[in-house]
C-alpha cells in the first residue's frame, strides 16, 4: 500500500470546531435546528437607511447589557416584569393590555435572544454561560440542550491557552489516527510561571474540566435518547481526548457511538465508523465493513467517503478490484461536493489530469490548474504549494507570475506547509520588483518556520543564516545547533559543516554561492516527484 493510500480526509472534529450545521449533508435542516446564531444586523448599531440619527448610538456598557438581557428573560417567561405596566394603564389597563397584545409579537419562549452569537462578547463569559444554563434547565428541548453542551465544550477549549507541549502531534497521513502518548491535558505546568500565575492557571484548568464534565453528562443523556448529533459529537470528543482519562483518545468508547449515529443516518458518523473499521480503531480491522460504512456515507454525498472509495477503486485496496474508471467517478463526485474539510478529491483529480490515465482520463493541464485553484481557495496546502511552483517555474502551462506564485505559497505556508515556507525564504532572498521587497529578515523568519516544522534543508539554511548574520545577529554556537538538527535529518551540507566546524564569518562559506545552492535545491525539489499521486 502506498503512503497516499493511508491519507484520509478528516471528518468534522472538535479540533476544527464541529457543530451540526457543518455536516456535508442536510445543512439546511441543521440550520433549522437553531444552532446559535449572531444577533440580527439591525442590533449592530449605527443608522440604517431612513434613519435620521447623525451617528451610531453610544456603546452599551456590559452591565447595561446584562440588565437588559435579564429583563428580557423575565418578560419572556411571565410577560412584563412585576411593577411595570403600560404608560397609559389605569383602571382599564387590563383591557388596554389585552387590546395591545393582539398586535404585539409573541414572547420569545425559546429564549433565542440569549443564544451566543457575534454580539455575545458584550456579556461576560460567565454571565453568558449562566444565562444559557438557566435557559437549558427550563426546557426539555433536546436541540437546545445539545447546543448548550456544544457551547460548553467550545468555551472550555478557549479557557486555557494552548500549550504545544501538551498537544498530540498531528498525523499528516490520517488526522484521526491514535496519537502517541502526550502530557495530561490537566497539566498545570507553564513556562516559568510565578506563583500567582500558576494558581490562576490551575483555577482555569479546574473550571474547564468542570465544564467538560457537565457537557459530557448532558451529551450522554441525549445519546441515550437516540439523539444522532449528540451521539456523533460525544464520539468525536472521545476520539479527540475530550472527557477522557488524562486526555487520551478513546476509540473503544467512540466507535460504538459512531455506529449508533450512523444507524440514525448521520453521514459524518458513517464515515468515521468506516475509518475505524479500516484501521482497527476501537474494533477489529474489517475492510468489508469499512466499505459498507463508506458507501452509506457516500449515498448521503459525504465528500470524504466518496474520496476514500475513489482511492480504493484506483488502487484496488480494501478488498476492491482495481478499477480506475470507477475510482475517477467517485473522485469526481467528491470534488463536486468538496468542502474546507474535504478538498482532497480536487487535488487528486488535478494530479490525474496532469498525467492522464489511458482510456480513462485525458491530460488537461488547464483544467488541472483550475482544480488546484479550487482546492487552494478551500485552504488545502498541498494544492496551494503546487500552484506556487507552477507560477514560479511555468509548470503545467502556467505563465511565470511572481505575484501568483507568492500568493499561493503564502496560502500553503500559513497552513503550516514546510516546503511552502521555505519557498517564501527563496523569494525574500531575491525579492521581486513591484511585488515583493527583498528582505533578509523575512527570509530568515520563513526559513525558521520551515525548520521548526522539521524540514532539514530549512534547518541548514537557518544554521547558515545564524552563522553569517543574515537576517539575524551572528551566533556561531546557535548555528551549530541548527546544523546538528539538519544533519540528523540527512542534510549532507550540514554534515560537512559539522566536520569542518563553524569558525565565524571570516571562514564562512561564500554567501553568493551558498544562497544560489539553496535556490537550486528548492528548484530541484519542485521538479521532483513530490505530489504523492495515489496511482502514479
Amino acid at each position: 500500500m502506498s503512503p497516499m493510500d493511508m491519507e484520509q480526509p478528516h471528518g468534522q472534529s472538535i479540533a476544527h470546531g464541529y457543530h451540526p450545521q457543518a455536516q456535508p449533508q442536510g445543512q439546511a435542516q441543521a440550520q433549522a435546528q437553531g444552532y446559535p446564531q449572531g444577533y440580527p444586523q439591525s442590533h449592530a448599531g449605527g443608522p440604517g437607511p431612513g434613519d435620521y440619527s447623525y451617528g451610531p448610538p453610544p456603546p452599551m456598557s456590559a452591565s447595561e447589557h446584562v440588565r437588559r438581557a435579564s429583563m428580557a428573560t423575565a418578560m419572556s417567561v411571565s410577560g412584563l416584569p412585576p411593577g411595570m405596566g403600560y404608560p397609559d394603564e389605569g383602571e382599564g389597563g387590563e383591557t388596554a393590555r389585552q387590546q395591545r397584545s393582539v398586535s404585539q409579537p409573541a414572547p420569545l419562549l425559546d429564549q433565542s435572544h440569549l443564544r451566543p452569537g457575534k454580539s455575545a462578547s458584550l456579556l461576560s463569559g460567565d454571565r453568558t454561560l449562566e444565562l444559557y444554563r438557566e435557559n437549558a434547565k427550563k426546557t426539555n428541548d433536546p436541540e437546545l440542550i445539545f447546543e448548550f453542551a456544544v457551547f460548553m465544550i467550545d468555551a472550555a477549549k478557549s479557557m486555557v491557552p494552548s500549550d504545544p507541549s501538551t498537544q498530540s502531534p498531528t498525523n499528516p497521513t490520517d488526522p484521526h489516527a491514535p496519537a502517541p502518548p502526550r502530557k495530561p491535558a490537566n497539566s498545570t505546568a507553564t513556562t516559568n510561571p510565578g506563583a500567582g500565575a500558576a494558581r490562576s492557571h490551575a483555577a482555569l484548568v479546574e473550571k474547564r474540566d468542570e465544564l467538560i464534565k457537565e457537557a459530557i453528562t448532558l451529551l450522554k443523556k441525549l445519546a441515550d435518547r437516540s439523539h444522532p448529533d449528540a451521539q456523533y459529537f460525544l464520539a468525536d470528543c472521545y476520539a479527540n481526548g475530550i472527557g477522557t482519562v488524562r486526555g487520551r483518545q478513546d476509540f473503544d468508547r467512540a466507535f460504538p457511538l459512531f455506529v449508533l449515529a450512523a444507524k440514525h443516518g448521520h453521514p459524518d458518523a458513517s464515515y468515521r465508523a468506516g475509518t475505524c473499521c479500516e484501521h482497527g480503531w476501537g474494533c477489529r480491522r474489517e475492510s468489508a465493513k469499512a466499505i459498507q460504512y463508506y458507501k452509506k456515507a457516500a449515498v448521503a454525498l459525504h465528500p470524504g467517503a466518496m474520496y476514500r472509495l475513489g482511492t480504493a477503486e484506483l488502487n484496488g485496496n480494501l478488498g476492491l478490484t482495481r478499477s480506475p474508471k470507477e475510482g475517477v467517478k467517485w473522485l469526481k463526485r467528491s470534488a463536486e461536493h468538496a468542502t474546507e474539510e474535504f478538498p482532497h478529491a480536487l487535488h487528486e483529480l488535478a494530479l490525474l489530469h496532469e498525467r492522464g490515465i489511458d482510456n480513462v482520463l485525458f491530460v488537461d493541464h488547464e483544467y488541472a490548474a483550475e482544480l488546484l485553484a479550487q482546492a487552494s481557495e478551500l485552504g488545502y496546502a498541498p494544492s496551494a504549494f503546487k500552484l506556487g511552483e507552477c507560477y514560479e517555474y511555468g509548470k503545467m502551462d502556467c505563465p511565470v507570475d511572481p505575484a501568483l506564485s507568492i500568493h499561493y505559497y503564502n496560502i500553503a505556508a500559513t497552513q503550516g506547509h514546510p516546503d511552502a515556507s521555505f519557498a517564501l525564504t527563496a523569494w525574500y532572498l531575491v525579492g521581486s520588483p513591484g511585488v515583493l521587497p527583498q528582505s533578509d529578515t523575512e527570509a530568515y523568519l520563513w526559513a525558521k518556520k520551515a525548520a521548526e516544522l522539521g524540514l532539514a534543508k530549512a534547518q541548514y539554511a537557518v544554521g547558515y543564516f545564524t552563522e553569517t548574520g543574515i537576517g539575524i545577529e551572528a551566533d556561531p554556537s546557535e548555528a551549530m545547533k541548527w546544523y546538528k538538527q539538519a544533519a540528523e535529518g540527512g542534510d549532507k551540507r550540514a554534515q560537512k559543516r559539522l566536520v569542518g566546524g563553524t569558525r565565524g564569518q571570516s571562514q564562512a562559506l561564500d554567501r553568493r554561492l551558498e544562497l544560489e545552492a539553496m535556490k537550486e535545491e528548492h528548484k530541484g525539489s519542485a521538479n521532483g516527484k513530490s505530489d504523492g499521486c495515489v496511482v502514479m
